[in-house]
């Protein structure tokens, strides 16, 4: 007999709570098979396709493209040992009344393990059917004759829904996920099971309790109807709580646009506003002639094989100064009030990519040449502009790098990227009046910014990482006494 599971969004890792569907890989009634991507999420991180343990026919979908769902939301239900739904269509001359479609017939991926569920296990999210259920799964898929899918059990919608039906209010736990949500709603007085949720599935959000708490404020003690001239309706789908909280307080400007602050955007407003929040940092900054390391950079050019980008040359400077001022390549636990001297240097760099600002981590960069240096952060690039780089790739950084000077501006004040200690900004190299060997001439100046945490060193030790990189910068061959 056919089994009815739900997939909900599962833990993406690296602490993520949230995504946002951009594209759906399945419909309604189409048959899915075990560790098949089903849907195209966005993180703040990252695109990633999410796979699906289960095998069977997809009965509903949770969410339209550009919803953003909370980790633990439910994405998918399957209908698994079901077939796939007669098609809105007539069927063909000769084809069986209730007759699946070829591809119900095709049999599991030896991948599977040949139990009809996943092998592959996603993170905060299991595969723990019982052995008994699991080969049950397997022969209804191989076409062995399982029972036939009965209506009261299982509800197939037609293919031509997308959407799933309005959930219904019953006995059951309140469909509350967000523990900060619940806390919200003691606080205040609000009773949980009284509310209609705005999210998927009927999923009570923040903004519903928000909202309840608000129109609670404007009706007087004695009469539980709505003040007159405030509409009050419920939050459903169609209606957000704030939206209808703006028009109801007239607080909207004419011709304002607002733009969702969620995925990549709103990932780098929250990692900035804790930066700002937890680290006293101190800036520091200097004037540089590039004109030799631009030099030496045409050099190595010219000599042959992979070019030497000038990123990869400042980021073989970083890390030597790093080698020599360890305090900088380090991170604070707040609580247990201690510095933490990190051994390796794992460096980040910022990039600019059609999804907003991104900061690939070359991984061990202590241990790479120049010249790899120059082709990981050239393939890091490429993927992130390509949007392929996962989470992975982008965190567990020790130390930030940020060539601002692509924007054509001189200096910045960076904001530490948490829970690093230090960021060095650099600027355009431009020409400009220099004193070169007493006299004076026209050179390639670049200023150089560091931005540290002032818990982990005082001035002392960030102006001496930044003088080292000046120097490194303004004579390239200092490099060659540490190399």
């Amino acid at each position: 007999m056919a089994q009815v599971l739900e997939f909900r969004l599962p833990d993406l890792g690296e602490g993520l709570t949230e995504a946002e569907i951009v594209r759906w890989l399945v419909r309604v009634g189409e048959v899915v098979a075990v560790d098949q991507p089903v849907v195209e999420v966005e993180t703040a991180k990252a695109r990633v396709e999410v796979p699906c343990p289960y095998a069977g026919v997809v009965t509903a979908r949770f969410g339209e493209e550009g919803t953003e769902l909370p980790v633990g939301a439910p994405l998918i239900t399957v209908a698994v040992g079901a077939k796939a739904p007669r098609p809105v269509e007539a069927p063909e001359a000769g084809e069986a009344a209730g007759a699946a479609p070829p591809a119900t017939e095709a049999p599991l991926s030896a991948a599977t393990g040949g139990d009809g569920t996943s092998g592959n296990v996603l993170v905060g999210y299991g595969t723990a059917a019982a052995p008994a259920r699991r080969r049950r799964v397997r022969r209804s898929l191989l076409g062995a004759g399982p029972a036939p899918v009965r209506p009261p059990e299982v509800a197939l919608p037609s293919p031509a829904r997308g959407e799933p039906e309005e959930p219904v209010r019953g006995e059951g736990p309140v469909p509350v996920i967000s523990p900060l949500v619940r806390r919200l709603a003691r606080e205040h007085g609000i009773d949980l099971m009284e509310l209609a949720g705005s999210g998927p599935d009927g999923l009570i959000l923040r903004a519903d309790v928000e909202y309840a708490v608000r129109a609670r404020g404007r009706r007087a003690p004695e009469d539980p109807a709505p003040a007159a001239g405030i509409p009050t309706p419920p939050p459903s789908r169609a209606a957000d709580p704030a939206s209808v909280e703006r028009a109801a307080s007239g607080g909207e400007r004419p011709g304002a646009t607002r733009v969702p602050l969620r995925g990549v955007r709103g990932a780098v407003a929250d990692k900035l506003v804790r930066s700002r929040r937890e680290i006293p940092e101190a800036t520091v900054w200097v004037d540089a002639d590039a004109t030799e390391l631009l030099r030496t950079r045409a050099a190595m050019n010219e000599a042959g094989g992979p070019p030497i980008s000038l990123l990869a040359l400042l980021a073989r400077i970083c890390v030597a100064g790093l080698a020599r001022h360890p305090e900088l390549n380090a991170t604070v636990d707040q609580e247990a009030r201690e510095i933490v001297r990190l051994d390796a240097v794992h460096l980040g760099f910022a990039a600019q990519t059609p999804r907003g600002l991104v900061v690939p981590v070359v991984k061990d960069a202590h241990a790479h040449t120049t010249q790899s240096l120059s082709e990981e952060v050239a393939r890091l690039t490429e993927s992130a502009r390509s949007g392929g780089l996962g989470p992975a790739q982008l965190t567990g950084g020790t130390f930030t790098l940020n060539n601002y000077g692509v924007f054509g501006v001189d200096g910045s004040t960076p904001i530490i990227n948490h829970p690093e200690a230090a960021m060095l900004g650099v600027g355009r190299i431009i020409p400009r009046p220099w004193v070169h060997e007493g006299e004076l001439a026209v050179r390639q100046v670049v200023e150089l910014t560091l931005t540290f945490d002032h818990r982990v060193c005082d001035g002392g030790t960030a102006g001496g990482f930044l003088r080292f990189v000046a120097d490194c910068v303004e004579r390239p061959a200092v490099l060659l006494r540490i190399l």
